[in-house]
């Protein structure tokens, strides 16, 4: 067997140096500087994806001086700060895209009005108030009997009523008596009830 055979060199765990040569690292973009320039630092605003290579030195140096608006004026660094908010991407304002035309938009007279088959909107074009009357459930309508109150009484009289029962049956303004408890709790639990629904 042959000790210098081209095949019995490529299954040695070491080849030959000259086989492999180490990447050399660019060297500093400092100028001055020999040190390997394995730190990437932006080249400026102008240039988005170009990067200076520096040693660590340098790069904090570049770092601590760098400024991506230097050249700018105030209101172009506004500027870019408030497109910066949107992602640099267009925007309109609400409505001018579309819809009904803008003398309608506008509100004049005579003006073209959206179609209104179920009459939902007045006469003006504003939308109607909608009457608000609660479904009233049976614990609520319990609750109303507790107070004296007829159901779907408004809150202000809800909570008039109950300060005068509450006055009325506590054992504190009625010389102490306690016959009147079992009806003060059922007048503080009505009222709670009728709380948690919203309905005072």
């Amino acid at each position: 067997m042959k000790l210098d055979s081209k095949y019995f060199d490529a299954i040695r765990v070491k080849g030959k140096s000259s086989a492999r040569a180490k990447p050399k690292a660019p060297t500093c973009a400092w100028e001055g500087c020999e040190e390997a320039g394995i730190y990437k630092a932006p080249l400026g605003r102008d240039f988005e994806g170009q990067y200076l290579e520096f040693c660590v030195d340098h790069v904090r140096q570049y770092n601590k001086s760098y400024n991506y608006f230097s050249g700018l004026n105030d209101d172009a660094i506004q500027k870019y700060l408030k497109d910066a908010m949107t992602g640099h991407r267009p925007t309109w304002s609400m409505g001018r895209n579309g819809g009904m035309p803008s003398s309608a938009r506008s509100g004049r007279a005579g003006a073209a009005r959206p179609r209104d088959p179920f009459g939902l909107f007045g006469e003006d074009g504003a939308a109607r108030p909608e009457v608000r009357r609660p479904k009233v459930r049976p614990l609520e309508k319990k609750a109303f009997e507790n107070l004296g109150l007829e159901p779907g009484s408004p809150g202000e009289e809800i909570r008039r009523r109950y300060k005068e029962l509450v006055k009325q049956l506590h054992p504190d303004a009625n010389g102490g008596d306690r016959s009147q408890e079992d009806r003060l709790r059922e007048v503080i639990q009505a009222y709670k009830l009728l709380k948690q629904a919203d309905l005072c």
